[in-house]
C-alpha cells in the first residue's frame, strides 16, 4: 500500500496453473525488464541488480544466473546447472551454445519485455504443467543474445514433506509424467519449427539424461498399475528417438532407454533405479553375449557400450557398485564394504585400498578413513574399518542432529585417478542405536538408505536430538 511502484493484480478465478498468472503479469507490466518469482521462493540480495547490469552491459534481451535448490527444513543446497554459471559469459546465438537448453527454468532469468512481446512469447494458458519447458523453448527459438552471470540469483525452496507438494514434486500419479512428456514434446516441436535442429536435439538428449533418469529412480516405490502405465507412455515417447540421440546421451541414460524399448513390460526395476542414481551403479549380474557386455542374456540387443573393448571408459568413470553395511556399537561403528568387479575392468586395474569419506550434509566437515581391499571370492573385494561416533558427533554443529553421507574412493595399483562413488546400503545392520556419550549424555545413531539407496548416517547428540528424531518419526507415521 505504501510502495508506489507496486501494483497487485488479483485473479477472480484460479487458473489451475502457473502460466496464466505469469501472462497476466506480463500484460500488466510497464517496465522495460521483467522477472518471475514464485510465491514460496526468494531472490537473494542483489539478484535483480546483477542480472540487469549484465543485460545492459551486453545489450542482451535475456540475462541468466545460478539457481540454488534448497531442501527445507534441512537447508541442503544444490546448484542447478552449475556448469553454465561458473563464469560470466555472453552467447550471441543459443543455436551455437546448446548447453543453454538444459536450464529450462524461467525464474532465474531477466527478460527484456519488448523482446517477449515482440516475438509473441508467453506461457501456455490454464492448467498446463511444466510450462517452463514451453516458455524457455519459445525464448531460445527466437535467438536472443544471452548473458550469464556467476551470481546466485534465485533460491528455489523444495519441501518434499509438504502436505500438498508442488506441481513438480507431485510425481506419484501417472498424470504428472504424461504432462512432463507432453511439455517436452511441445518444446521440441517449437525448436524444430524455428529451424533449430541443434537445440531440438539438445532438448531430447536432456530428456534422457535428466527427466528419464529422475523418474526411473522412483519406479521401485510405485505400484504395479503406475509402472505399467509409465512403461507404456515412456516407450511411446522413446520410439521416436534415433540412434544418434541415444548415442549423444550419457551412458546410464542411453542404456536405460534401450532396456525400456527392448522390454515389453516393467522388469529389473531395482537394477534400473540404481543405474539411474547419481552416481550411477550397475548391479550384478554382468552378462555377456558374443563377448559384449549386455543388460541380460534374454536382452542381447541392449549392449552396454563403453564398458569394455576399444573406446571403453576409464576406470574412474565406471558405474561400479560398492555395497556397505554399517553397525553401530557402544564404542565404535563398524563399516563393511564389498566392491563388485565390472566385466574384469577393476581386476585389470588392481584395486588396492579404499578411502571412505563421511561428509556432513549442509556443512563443511569431512572425515576420511582408509583401509586395504582384499579379495572375497570371485570378482569381489572387501574392506572393514571402524570409527568413533562420539568423535564424529563432535565435528558437527553443537547439539543439532547431523546427517553424514558416505562416499568412497577406490585406489588401484595400475595408475589412474581414483574412482569416486557413493555406497549402496545393504545388510541387516541398519538399526537405530542409543549410545552413552561422555560429552552429550547420549547419542542416537541411525544408519539408513537414502531415496536412491545410498548409505547415510544420522547422528543426534543429546536427549534433545534423540527426541527430535523420535518426533519426526511419529509425524511421518501419522
Amino acid at each position: 500500500a505504501t510502495e508506489p511502484r507496486l501494483r497487485v493484480v488479483h485473479r477472480t478465478v484460479n487458473s489451475g496453473g502457473c502460466g496464466t498468472p505469469r501472462n497476466d503479469g506480463l500484460r500488466a507490466a510497464t517496465s522495460p525488464y521483467v522477472m518471475f518469482l514464485d510465491s514460496d521462493d526468494v531472490l537473494p540480495a542483489g539478484a535483480a541488480a546483477a542480472l540487469l547490469r549484465a543485460a545492459l552491459q551486453h545489450d542482451a534481451p535475456v540475462a541468466a544466473g545460478l539457481c540454488v535448490r534448497r531442501e527445507l527444513p534441512q537447508r541442503r543446497d544444490t546448484r542447478w546447472q552449475p556448469g553454465l554459471y561458473r563464469t560470466a559469459a555472453v552467447h550471441d546465438r543459443p543455436e551455437a551454445h546448446a548447453a543453454l537448453l538444459p536450464d529450462t527454468l524461467c525464474v532465474n532469468k531477466l527478460y527484456a519485455r519488448a523482446f517477449l512481446t515482440g516475438n509473441g512469447i508467453a506461457f501456455p494458458e490454464g492448467p498446463y504443467r511444466y510450462e517452463d519447458f514451453v516458455f524457455t523453448a519459445r525464448v531460445l527459438a527466437a535467438g536472443p543474445r544471452v548473458a550469464t552471470v556467476p551470481d546466485a540469483v534465485y533460491i528455489w525452496h523444495v519441501r518434499r514433506n509438504a502436505d500438498r507438494p508442488s506441481l513438480s514434486l507431485d510425481r506419484d500419479r501417472i498424470g504428472n509424467w504424461q504432462a512432463r512428456v507432453l511439455a517436452h514434446q511441445h518444446a521440441v516441436e517449437i525448436l524444430r519449427g524455428a529451424g533449430s535442429a541443434a537445440l531440438a536435439q539438445a532438448a531430447r538428449v536432456k530428456f534422457l539424461d535428466h527427466d528419464l533418469r529422475m523418474y526411473v529412480r522412483e519406479l521401485p516405490s510405485r505400484g504395479p498399475a503406475y509402472r505399467r502405465a509409465w512403461w507404456h507412455v515412456t516407450r511411446g515417447c522413446l520410439a521416436a528417438y534415433g540412434e544418434a540421440e541415444f548415442a549423444a546421451a550419457r551412458a546410464p541414460a542411453r542404456w536405460i532407454a534401450r532396456v525400456l524399448l527392448a522390454a515389453g513390460s516393467p522388469r529389473d526395476l531395482d537394477r534400473l533405479a540404481q543405474l539411474a542414481a547419481r552416481p550411477a551403479r550397475l548391479l550384478p549380474p554382468y552378462a555377456q553375449v558374443a563377448g559384449l557386455p549386455v543388460w541380460a542374456r534374454d536382452l542381447p540387443a541392449v549392449v552396454l557400450d563403453g564398458l569394455a573393448g576399444p573406446g571403453a571408459k576409464p576406470v574412474r568413470r565406471l558405474p561400479v557398485t560398492v555395497d556397505a553395511g554399517l553397525r553401530t556399537g557402544p564404542a565404535r561403528a563398524e563399516l563393511r564394504l564389498r566392491v563388485h568387479d565390472l566385466y574384469g575392468r577393476l581386476a585389470q586395474a588392481g584395486p588396492r585400498k579404499v578411502t571412505v569419506e563421511l561428509r556432513l550434509r549442509g556443512g563443511e566437515s569431512t572425515v576420511a578413513y582408509a583401509a586395504p581391499l582384499a579379495p572375497e571370492g570371485t570378482a569381489v573385494w572387501g574392506a572393514r574399518l571402524y570409527f568413533g561416533l562420539g568423535a564424529l558427533a563432535a565435528r558437527g554443529r553443537g547439539g543439532t542432529t547431523q546427517v553424514w553421507d558416505v562416499r568412497v574412493q577406490l585406489h588401484c595399483g595400475r595408475g589412474g585417478a581414483p574412482l569416486r562413488t557413493a555406497v549402496r546400503a545393504t545388510g541387516p545392520g541398519l538399526r537405530r542405536t542409543i549410545l552413552p556419550s561422555a560429552r552429550h549424555g547420549i547419542l542416537l545413531a541411525q544408519p539408513y538408505a537414502t531415496a536412491t539407496g545410498s548409505l547415510a548416517l544420522r547422528v543426534a547428540p543429546g536427549v534433545r536430538g534423540a527426541v527430535g528424531i523420535a518426533l519426526r518419526k511419529l509425524r511421518r507415521l501419522a
